[in-house]
């Protein structure tokens, strides 16, 4: 269960924001998402791998 401090004062659209965030960053939405079919481990790997020479290439281009 999230639990948002409210200041006194503070309106209701952002406490909604902040509530919105700190839900976002529990990545429950993205665990039920992904629970929904069921991904050979050799094919989670295989994104693992293809996602980290994406992020490498990025790396070196900066440089």
């Amino acid at each position: 269960m999230l639990i948002i401090p409210v200041k006194e004062g503070e309106s209701i659209e952002r406490a909604l924001k902040k509530y919105k965030k700190k839900f976002d960053r529990t990545k429950v939405i993205r665990q039920l998402r992904s629970r929904q079919q069921f991904n050979k481990p050799s094919v989670e790997r295989r994104a693992e791998i293809i996602k980290a020479k994406y992020i490498q290439k990025l790396k070196e281009k900066e440089a």
